[in-house]
């Protein structure tokens, strides 16, 4: 049975996954959905339990002073905080030029004497999940606080695991986290969503995290808002017969290595490459030291389509709408005018992923599991709202008075009827 619905015309696989990512989440919700209903109740105590059972520890005290801050930067060495510095400078220039896109609109009138535009207002308060992981991922909060800070969030509050890298504090740190709290797991969410004694409410809760922290983001929303559910990674790469079967292997390895659910696939028009593709990842396996996290993704997730023609290839990458998206083809620019779904595109052999996954500029929190036909990535307006408002003048109420309160009669609605009228009896009595 196929693990991949709406194959489109003329795709068959070289390699089909073994398994399919989405599977029963149903122990997850319940554990989550108990862990919330605790701290919810009691707050840190049940934060202290939960933080001792999945992380095995618990800090006296979960947030990390300003001494603590300072001394994990003073710790990094000079290369890394400079690395560090280059990617918040970087992720700070796109997200600052992402912004200036969004302008306020201050007066639009649709009718004469009727008013109307939007503010662009930042969220007062978010929290920021910033996961420990296989790996002390740097970049992590990066992506997610230095956004927060360009669109003028009044206060950032940043969760990682307590057992978490001390490098990874640093990055909280410079990347301007207001306050940070040593809490991982479905336990972070639910303080920052709840409020406890100790961490504060937030309005917003953004960062990947592993099922627990997706699990947990996905209940407490409504109350208060999330970025989205992310899964597990993916890259897919889509090659005709220019590509080069060393470099997609190596693409597709180096996300491979982030979790065994890693999804990693080629789509192409050519065999010979998909052969020479599959052939290459199994020799590049037996060298690379992260080969037991990336075997298993592969192993498991691993796909190779070949597709008839251009027109299948587009098709079928749109079907899965990968969160990573590489397009190594003759002309990789006109390739990527026809693809319409993905979390983030990579256009041409020269851009790795790895290059946004690190420090160049674009958001490496992205949308998986085919979100990418409705959503795009974290971005600096996911972290501003764009409230509207409207005033109108005696010439305005002139205008809409009358087919506002002929709708609202012919919808039964005499209180709205009324209320539209209102206005427009007042002015005719003067």
């Amino acid at each position: 049975m196929s693990l991949i619905q709406d194959l489109p015309h003329g795709v068959t696989w070289l390699r089909q996954p073994a398994r399919s990512a989405s599977g029963d989440n149903a122990p997850v919700e319940a554990a989550v959905r108990q862990i919330l209903a605790d701290i919810r109740s009691r707050g840190d105590a049940a934060v202290r339990e939960y933080s001792e059972r999945f992380d095995g520890t618990a800090p006296e005290v979960f947030e990390v002073s300003m001494a603590d801050r300072e001394a994990a930067v003073a710790a990094l060495d000079p290369q890394t905080r400079a690395d560090t510095e280059f990617a918040i400078a970087n992720v700070r220039a796109f997200a600052e030029a992402q912004l200036a896109t969004i302008g306020a609109l201050s007066d639009f009138q649709p009718r004469p004497g009727v008013h109307m535009g939007h503010r662009v207002i930042p969220v007062e308060r978010v929290g920021c999940y910033v996961p420990g992981g296989r790996y002390p991922l740097l970049s992590a909060p990066i992506m997610t606080i230095v956004p927060a800070t360009v669109a003028g969030v009044g206060e950032i509050i940043a969760c990682l695991p307590p057992n978490a890298h001390p490098a990874m504090i640093a990055g909280c740190h410079l990347s301007g986290a207001d306050r940070i709290f040593r809490i991982g797991g479905a336990q972070a969410i639910a303080a920052m969503a709840f409020g406890t004694a100790s961490v504060p409410r937030v309005d917003k809760i953004v960062g990947p995290g592993n099922a627990y922290v997706n699990e947990a983001k996905r209940q407490v929303f409504g109350p208060v808002g999330i970025d989205q559910l992310a899964g597990p990674s993916e890259i897919y790469i889509l090659a005709d017969e220019t590509g080069d079967a060393a470099m997609i292997a190596t693409d597709l390895l180096a996300q491979a290595e982030h979790d065994v659910r890693t999804r990693v696939g080629l789509i192409t028009t050519d065999k010979a490459l998909a052969e020479a593709v599959e052939a290459e990842v199994a020799r590049q396996l037996q060298t690379l030291s992260t080969a037991e996290t990336a075997g298993a993704a592969w192993r498991d997730y691993g796909e190779i389509a070949v597709c008839a023609d251009e027109a299948a290839m587009i098709a079928y990458s749109d079907v899965i709408a990968a969160e990573h998206l590489q397009v190594h083809t003759r002309d990789p620019q006109a390739m990527a005018a026809k693809l319409r779904n993905y979390g983030s595109l990579f256009i041409g052999p020269l851009a790795s992923v790895v290059y946004s996954d690190k420090c160049a500029g674009t958001n490496h929190t992205l949308p998986t599991m085919a979100a990418g036909r409705y959503t795009g990535g974290l971005w600096v307006g996911a972290y501003a709202k764009i409230a509207t408002h409207q005033w109108l003048t005696p010439e305005g109420v002139r205008e809409v008075a009358p087919p506002a309160a002929r709708q609202s009669a012919s919808e039964g609605l005499e209180g709205h009827r009324r209320a539209a009228q209102l206005r427009l009896d007042l002015l005719q009595a003067k």
